[in-house]
């Protein structure tokens, strides 16, 4: 099915046949909280903005079945969730007034999906592929009024007619700091390796779902920017570092006015507000280095034994303007940022 010339064809839709909530394994017990540092957050799209990341692996052997993997993925992934519960945590104000994320193990939600393509059918549409891939993640908005009730993190399993499948991840954009500092789907990956070489435990696990529906939208356009001098720090009062990742992402990429500032720090808070570049005299400094999104190691994230990623995709979702998102490094970087920079499409 195509439409008019100079338009890309028009590729199956995903069909999404059950959903799940997974919750931690354990109950967590104190439950972390994250402060949420926001002047006006709904203006400011922090019930809105998400990051996907999409990863696509081909079948690992010939016993595998879909529901025998996605059962794993869900076992593995409760287990994960013991380790960084604020996934499966919902939003609240807290007794001051405030709003923060609180890990209650309401859980996350698990999708199951099924397209009518193969893997590298629908790999080969290049020009069409980017709004594709919008059917293999899943993101409903957070309900502004009622937030505590909406999840924070969805995964979407999706499953080729070759038998390969994707692996749709998306969070809300106050935790995709934890993704990346955490090395989250890494250590999720290692449980899951773990699991099935455990002898004690079933042969299949044991899990059920139900049918629901999906809408979203997404954007993309990425640029990343990567601190390597370990004493420059990322903060309100010293924006020099994210200036000129801003300067450096719309000289490749295009301009934007008005971008939103997500500054996540180590001692459990994540602010966010506006970011304008007017009047802002370009900055001198030392130490930043470009680098794209392998940085983050997705494509080294295998769930069997041998089989990492064919292909790995990143974007934000829901994102109308620009944002300038700096995420402290792992441990073995302290002191480091990474920072992610989006531009808007000039075209939308």
């Amino acid at each position: 099915m195509a439409i008019s010339i100079g338009v890309t064809t028009l590729l199956p839709k995903a069909h999404i046949e059950s959903v799940q909530t997974i919750t931690p394994f354990m109950i967590t017990d104190p439950r972390p909280t994250l402060a949420v540092s926001a002047a006006d957050p709904i203006s400011l799209g922090i019930f809105q903005n998400c990051l996907h990341i999409l990863l696509y692996y081909t079948k690992a052997t010939q016993e595998d079945s879909s529901w025998l993997h996605a059962g794993w993925i869900k076992e593995s992934l409760s287990r994960a969730l013991v380790e960084q519960p604020l996934f499966a945590g919902r939003f609240r104000v807290n007794d001051s007034g405030e709003l923060e994320v609180v890990a209650n193990d309401s859980g996350i939600r698990l999708i199951e999906a099924r397209t009518p393509m193969t893997m590298a059918e629908f790999l080969s549409y290049k020009s069409s592929r980017e709004d594709a891939e919008d059917e293999l993640v899943f993101w409903k908005t957070i309900d502004e009024h009622s937030p505590q009730y909406s999840p924070l993190f969805y995964v979407q399993v999706t499953y080729f007619q070759c038998g390969g499948s994707s692996l749709g991840i998306s969070c809300s954009v106050l935790l995709a700091d934890l993704l990346f500092k955490e090395n989250f789907l890494k250590k999720w990956a290692d449980i899951h390796h773990n699991l099935l070489s455990d002898k004690s435990l079933p042969v299949t696990p044991f899990y059920n779902f139900r049918h629901v529906g999906k809408n979203g939208k997404s954007a993309n356009n990425i640029f990343v920017s990567i601190p390597s001098k370990k004493s420059e720090n990322v903060d309100s009062e010293n924006d020099d570092a994210l200036k000129i990742c801003v300067e450096e992402a719309e000289s490749k990429y295009g301009f934007g006015k008005l971008f939103v500032k997500i500054n996540s720090s180590s001692c459990g808070a994540v602010k966010v507000e506006n970011f304008r570049k007017e009047g802002l005299a370009k900055p001198k400094i030392k130490g930043i280095a470009e680098a794209g999104w392998d940085f983050f190691g997705a494509k080294e994230v295998g769930f069997r034994e041998g089989n990492k990623p064919a292909s790995v995709s990143y974007w934000f979702g829901f994102i109308s303007g620009g944002v300038v998102m700096a995420v402290p490094s792992s441990a073995d970087r302290e002191g480091a940022y990474s920072v992610i920079v989006t531009v808007p499409d000039l075209e939308d």
